[in-house]
């Protein structure tokens, strides 16, 4: 092949790959990404109350969603009825969870710092779709429920069960984001509701992991290691919560409403769905009322 020719495509590649939109958009990553860093840094070595309380919110709920996976340790076998109520449960309750503790104190944020009902309302409301839509464009790069349909666990099974892993990691990430912003932001009753309540989700959600791992043929003890590993991610985000928050104070009620309507966005779009395929959806939605009946009585008469 001529040298000049093969020279000509690789640029006519690279210019492709680096569009001015893929430019402008990777330096405004980039520039968000340091100054997440340079506050995530800021509040560690100044032990900010607010992190530590954010990490321990985030590492229950890790706890939780490892706490989950030993009935599938200790070889304890589900039927799908309850594999399905187990998701309705969490499902009403992370719904709750998104109603009180992210939604209602994301307008009084709001209206808190001088807007009008309109104005709040509007804000909350661009916040909630900015939140469901960034998980939306990064749920496009994994697609969970393809992961694991293949029937053979050779060859590529490595990839996928951290592909599989990856897809459920980016569900916890809004309930770890709303941790850290509840801590650094509301009242700390409103922030220990909504840490219990994704503790709650997160240990049928746990469950829920193993299983289908272990549906699959990988080992017990495979399905528990990925299971809790899934869970990992929320400390990691309660502390990138503070540290957005740590930024500029003026962004609480839009990160609010943005990790509400993320966590709205995952219950609707998969958790729903998921729980009624199999026919047990009127078991599955009675479940549902009830996790939003206990995430109603938690974040408001124990508030």
């Amino acid at each position: 092949m001529d040298p000049d020719s093969h020279k000509l495509r690789w640029t006519d590649a690279l210019a492709r790959a680096f569009t001015v939109r893929r430019v402008i958009g990777l330096l405004i990553c980039t520039v968000g990404c340091l100054l997440l860093l340079g506050s995530l840094a800021e509040q560690v070595m100044n032990a900010n109350p607010k992190m530590h309380a954010a990490l321990l919110g985030g590492g229950t709920a890790a706890a939780a969603t490892a706490l989950g996976t030993l009935p599938v340790l200790l070889s304890q076998n589900f039927s799908k009825r309850t594999y399905d109520s187990f998701l309705g449960f969490g499902a009403g309750v992370m719904l709750g969870a998104t109603a009180f503790s992210l939604v209602i104190p994301a307008l009084a944020a709001a209206k808190a710092a001088g807007a009008g009902a309109w104005e709040a309302s509007l804000l909350a409301g661009a916040g909630i779709m900015a939140g469901a839509g960034a998980i939306l464009l990064m749920g496009r790069a994994i697609e969970p429920s393809h992961i694991l349909e293949r029937d053979d666990v050779s060859g590529n099974s490595l990839r996928r069960a951290w592909m599989f892993v990856a897809a459920v990691a980016l569900h916890n990430l809004p309930e770890g984001l709303a941790i850290g912003v509840a801590y650094a932001g509301i009242d700390i009753e409103k922030a220990n509701s909504l840490t219990t309540g994704v503790s709650i989700q997160d240990v049928p959600e746990g469950l829920v992991v193993a299983l289908a791992l272990r549906t699959v043929g990988y080992s017990r003890l495979s399905a528990v290691a990925l299971g809790v590993l899934s869970g990992l991610v929320e400390p990691v985000a309660a502390a990138v919560g503070v540290a957005l928050i740590g930024i500029s104070a003026g962004m609480l009620p839009i990160a609010l409403a943005a990790a509400g309507g993320a966590m709205l966005f995952v219950i609707v779009n998969d958790v729903i769905p998921e729980m009624r395929e199999s026919g047990n959806g009127t078991v599955a939605t009675i479940a549902l009322i009830f996790g939003f009946i206990l995430m109603t009585v938690l974040d408001t008469a124990l508030a």
